[in-house]
């Protein structure tokens, strides 16, 4: 779990479901082993209001990670919006510079940033001063993996988040190829957009434990990936788009 916004691997991979919409999706996954749940403020069609997302976290376990992700908000609304409801962390998934990231951090408990896999900036994460690195698929949104080479080595991998196209049938390979601290999923568990689907997230949860247990049954640990990539995408902004809780 996070204490005092800084990571302790005590419970395996860190599952977080993101583009919650209501109370008895948040439930489910709570209640199915996921630590964290993720709420959009970004435009997207699992968009929520503040005052909806406060009546939502009064009724989840105290101990459950509670996330507002935000995509080029003013860093003062993100800000005011995490303290107001009682949110634990702020997930930046736009463009946001280093100076607004580090503003975001100093205010709130715990800061996630996100890139495009391969991103120029990914180099400079430790600039931003977030406590944890989010790669998402180079053209979020579009339901396709990323190549896993472009995450390995590019951050200690007990501060790494992998995103970007996981469900249950390929969550195994991507932790079993990066060893990451967690992972984020939204429409790989849904049956609409903004709708959590039982059984997918079922499966998607247990696929997680495990390749977690396997992981460590080969290895010992769940850390250490192999050396930097140096792939880069096309798109001089590292592949703008849709991601993967903005998709229809």
């Amino acid at each position: 779990m996070i204490s005092g916004g800084f990571a302790e691997r005590a419970d395996g991979v860190f599952v977080k479901i993101c583009g919650i919409t209501t109370e008895a999706d948040a439930l489910l996954a709570v209640g199915m082993g996921a630590a964290a749940v993720g709420f959009v403020f970004a435009p997207s069609p699992r968009q929520m209001r503040p005052g909806e997302v406060a009546d939502i976290v009064k009724r989840l376990p105290h101990e459950t990670l509670t996330v507002g992700v935000f995509r080029d908000e003013a860093p003062k609304r993100v800000i005011e919006i995490v303290n107001q409801i009682g949110l634990h962390a702020a997930q930046l998934h736009g463009v946001e510079s280093i100076e607004d990231t580090q503003l975001i951090g100093q205010r709130v408990g715990c800061t996630i940033k996100a890139f495009p896999a391969g991103h120029r900036n990914i180099g400079r994460f430790e600039e931003y001063g977030a406590q944890f690195l989010l790669i998402d698929g180079a053209n979020p949104g579009s339901g396709e993996l990323f190549d896993w080479r472009l995450a390995e080595g590019v951050v200690d991998p007990d501060r790494l988040i992998v995103s970007g196209g996981l469900d249950a049938s390929n969550v195994g390979q991507a932790i079993a190829h990066l060893h990451p601290w967690g992972v984020d999923v939204s429409s790989g568990v849904e049956s609409a957009p903004g709708v959590k689907d039982p059984g997918k997230l079922r499966n998607f949860i247990s696929a997680v434990r495990l390749a977690e247990t396997r992981v460590a049954d080969s290895t010992g640990g769940l850390g250490g990936v192999g050396p930097l990539s140096t792939g880069r995408p096309d798109d001089p902004d590292g592949g703008a788009g849709l991601f993967d809780w903005q998709d229809e």
